[in-house]
């Protein structure tokens, strides 16, 4: 019997260090999270292909995050699955990526740094260059 409360005193423990954890996470993610552009901004987007060839884009947008100024632009095409933490991009101007299916997935940069975020959170301000490259898994 005294065994039995010992376990049940250390998962209480551990459930409540493990929420305690996720309380912090979520107050740091609120705290830090990449603040948006309200306004008109430019930005120009270079997707790269399989094959290593590039087409470019500039646009104007209102829009705070990349995925609504993406979905702006003519001629370009952004498709994938919802998820709880925003649009999975799988098919860039109808060239899929699924690594699951193929090994290969879209990879986002900013200003020549990988992006950090989804294209739902990934702030656009005035001026950001972004690159969109099909990425072969290695």
């Amino acid at each position: 019997m005294e065994q039995k409360q010992k376990n049940t005193k250390k998962i209480l423990i551990s459930a409540l260090l493990l929420a305690a954890c996720l309380i912090c996470f979520g107050v740091f993610f609120v705290l830090f999270k990449p603040a948006a552009t309200a306004g008109e901004k430019s930005f120009e987007v270079t997707v790269i292909d399989n094959n290593g060839a590039e087409k470019n884009y500039k646009g104007q947008t209102d829009e705070e995050y990349l995925r609504g100024a993406l979905e702006e632009l003519e001629d370009f095409s952004i498709d994938g699955q919802e998820s709880e933490y925003g649009l999975m991009v799988e098919s860039i101007n109808g060239l899929r990526a699924v690594y699951e299916l193929d090994g290969a997935y879209w990879s986002f940069n900013v200003n020549g740094t990988y992006c950090n975020y989804g294209v739902d959170t990934q702030p656009v301000n005035d001026g950001d260059k972004f690159e969109i490259i099909y990425t072969p898994a290695e």
